[in-house]
């Protein structure tokens, strides 16, 4: 083979590999652009900064009625107290469901979410469960603490809500203390 057509096999490899480059970076580039739009917005004062990430959130499948507007979590590496938020918007006949349950029997509410699976409803409950109300900016607020009977783990959701029009929006935090669950869905409803 001469040096001239070596050389030119070479250069052509090597536009070929250049051009192979580009065409990765750019096809990179679309895909993480097609992806951005999946995430939520995030939460202003739960921010990424500070150890927060946002959920991808856009295709998601809920009930007819039910949006998330934006769902954050938090983990145990990156904060002092991890924790899940959510904002959340009901609207129509979920909305008022919704809105008569948190008025009127929180404490079904409650007994949900401290549901045991089927395999151990067998035994007694190895918990107990409180719902108290509070109020924030003029919306109302109920806390739910569940905690183990031998005085150990908690797990407390914080919900705030408030309706308007035909919506119900609602701020959700669960953690493992009670004020900082208030906190995370105070800050959760501020970022409404």
């Amino acid at each position: 083979m001469s040096t001239a057509a070596f050389e030119t096999m070479t250069t052509g490899r090597g536009r070929l590999r250049s051009r192979l480059r580009l065409g990765a970076l750019a096809l990179a580039a679309v895909l993480i652009a097609g992806c951005a739009d999946h995430f939520g917005p995030g939460l202003v004062q739960l921010a990424a900064g500070r150890g927060w990430e946002p959920l991808p959130i856009r295709n998601w499948v809920v009930n007819d009625g039910i949006s998330p507007k934006a769902i954050v979590y938090c983990t145990p590496q990156d904060c002092q107290r991890p924790g899940v938020a959510a904002l959340l918007t009901f609207e129509g006949r979920e909305a008022t469901d919704m809105a008569r349950t948190l008025a009127l029997d929180p404490a079904r509410l409650a007994r949900e979410f401290s549901k045991r699976p089927k395999a151990k409803q067998a035994g007694k409950p190895k918990s107990t469960t409180t719902v108290s109300r509070f109020r924030q900016d003029g919306a109302d607020g109920i806390l739910v603490e569940i905690r183990a009977r031998d005085g150990g783990r908690l797990a407390a959701t914080a919900i705030l809500y408030a309706r308007r029009g035909d919506a119900l929006t609602m701020a959700i935090a669960v953690t493992d203390e009670a004020q900082a669950a208030k906190d995370f869905a105070r800050a959760t409803w501020a970022s409404r």
